[in-house]
């Protein structure tokens, strides 16, 4: 196995400007010449070929990318078997930097110089860790869960649009995010439909397809409209379909949901992340799905939190000091499981509770204090990872008589 070489001790460095077909890699030295610059086929062959090429020039090589997923997984792959050291710089930072660089135009190579010069001037790029097998597989799970949520999002919307065109009561009274009135909208659609049936038929066929309250959700519907309105027959139609399509989605989450639960049973830091209060099987998954799993990769809990943006960036100007802004690259997914884990929180976690009441009393707005106390989750978390042992919470200290 050939040596590989690090941020510290690289005495090359080889950028690539990642495309869907083609890559450009630059590779320089520690005076910034380039000693190779190549566009190479985004195939297999010529990227190992690539890879020994640059091997030749030296070992000690740092290799930086500008995209970290998608067209890039073909050439991170070979990188990590022949154990090369990797940075990922984002698509932006080379943008901005690329205007302090000679020359206004815009090239591949020109590109992928700049990110082998950044690479090789910063100390603050951490090397890029792909995660363990499991943390990967959570990573497309819940990529797939969004997508599918989204597309539940967008069918909905859809469907509430075609109902306020025939029924405009109805679309108002149903709740179509629930399962219940989606259901109901698969069978009954019209309000003459709606008449014809009644209560007492509508409840029983609601009840025979397992929907919950179905006596109160009959009883709405009929109470809903009773003027038919043009083109209802059509829109019937097609609200018919669009209720089904929500409901095959549904279908569609919940097995997802099966299987992010499973993948997640079998990490190594499962039983340690869902035991912090508020801490799901589903929270417990995008976590490990945005860090990869491995607490190695952020060497205190401030670069931990500075990926779910929970570490604000200051933003001082002459005079003005202690001025404070979310910064503008962080995960999303991860803060959003860190700020929907501290509201959950509330629920049963004593230290948590007794915090956000002090935070409120104190003046502080409700969304305020959730991403604050998310804040301190994020600390917690990332000790009883590191430490291996699960939470426990402090018990209350009782003043002496």
């Amino acid at each position: 196995m050939r040596r590989a070489g690090g941020v510290d001790r690289a005495r090359i460095w080889a950028g690539v400007e990642i495309g869907k077909e083609h890559h450009h890699c630059v590779v320089i030295n520690s005076d910034g010449e380039r000693l190779l610059s190549r566009r190479v086929l985004n195939d297999e062959t010529a990227l190992l070929e690539l890879i020994t090429d640059v091997l030749a020039l030296d070992e000690d090589v740092l290799w930086a990318v500008d995209l970290n997923h998608g067209g890039a997984a073909l050439l991170i792959g070979p990188l990590l078997s022949h154990e090369q050291p990797m940075v990922y710089i984002t698509g932006l930072t080379v943008h901005r930097a690329s205007a302090s660089y000679r020359g206004e135009g815009k090239t591949d190579a020109k590109d992928a110089f700049v990110i082998a010069d950044q690479a090789r001037m910063r100390r603050d790029l951490g090397l890029l860790r792909p995660g363990d097998e499991i943390a990967v597989d959570l990573r497309t799970l819940t990529g797939r869960r969004t997508d599918l949520m989204c597309d539940r999002t967008r069918l909905v919307n859809r469907l509430r649009a075609q109902l306020l065109e025939i029924v405009p009561a109805l679309e108002r009274e149903l709740e179509l995010t629930s399962k219940g009135p989606v259901v109901l909208l698969t069978g009954y659609q019209t309000p003459a439909a709606i008449r014809r049936s009644g209560a007492k038929r509508m409840e029983t066929w609601l009840r025979n397809r397992k929907v919950r309250s179905a006596a109160a959700l009959a009883r709405t519907a009929v109470e809903a409209q009773h003027t038919a309105l043009p083109g209802e027959k059509l829109a019937a139609v097609m609200v018919v379909r669009l209720a089904k399509g929500v409901m095959a989605v549904d279908e569609g989450i919940a097995e997802v949901d099966a299987l992010i639960e499973a993948q997640f049973r079998e990490h190594r830091h499962a039983e340690v992340i869902v035991s912090l209060p508020g801490m799901g099987k589903q929270l417990g998954a995008v976590f490990l799905a945005a860090t990869g799993g491995d607490m190695d990769a952020f060497d205190s809990a401030d670069r931990l939190a500075g990926l779910a943006g929970l570490a604000p960036d200051p933003r001082d100007s002459g005079r003005v000091s202690g001025n404070l802004r979310r910064p503008r690259r962080f995960h999303r997914g991860l803060l959003n499981a860190m700020y929907l884990s501290a509201l959950s929180s509330l629920r049963s976690c004593p230290a948590s509770k007794a915090y956000f009441a002090r935070k409120r009393a104190e003046g502080k707005g409700h969304k305020q204090v959730l991403l604050a106390l998310a804040r301190r989750r994020i600390n917690v978390l990332w000790a009883v990872i590191r430490d291996g042992a699960c939470y426990q919470a402090t018990p209350a200290v009782t003043a002496a008589a």
